[in-house]
Formats: structure tokens, sequence, C-alpha cells
């Protein structure tokens, strides 16, 4: 049961990677706009960009780990090709 509750919270695609990127960015520049009126001047806009670029950090390492998958799979599939032939 735990299991399949799991498998909820696993990313399978990029169409999901993605989905989970905007609502990142979503909630970064809402967050960095109420920096810019918290904050305003030089400082407001510096938070504004450590949010903003904190998205396109967690997104670029989303994608990777999503293409390490794939990559690994596949080499997994072909471990296990040669193994039968052995």
């Amino acid at each position: 049961m735990l299991r399949k509750i799991g498998r909820l919270f696993v990313i399978k695609n990029r169409f999901e990677a993605y989905v989970i990127i905007f609502a990142l960015a979503l909630g970064a520049m809402t967050r960095g706009a109420a920096y810019l009126v918290e904050y305003p001047g030089i400082g407001g806009k510096l938070l504004f960009l450590a949010t903003s670029g904190a998205v396109f950090l967690a997104g670029a390492k989303i994608l990777d780990c999503l293409r390490l998958e794939r990559e690994l799979k596949e080499i997994r599939a072909q471990e296990a090709a040669v193994a039968e032939f052995e």
C-alpha cells in the first residue's frame, strides 16, 4: 500500500517534470514579488533574482535526473540482453 502511494511522488516523464517546474516557478515569482514590495530597492531585486535562479537550478537538476534514469535503464537492458546470450 505504501509503495502505491510512493509511486504518486515519482516524476515519470518530461511532461510531469515541466508541470512541477512551472509550479515551482509560479511560487518563486510570487515570493519574489513579495520581496520587491517588502524590500524596495536593490535588496528586493537581488532576492527576486535569487528566487528565479533557484528555479532554474532545480529545473535543470530535475531534467538531468530524468535523462540519467533513462540512460541507466537502457544500459541495464543492454546488459540483460548480453547476459542472455552468454
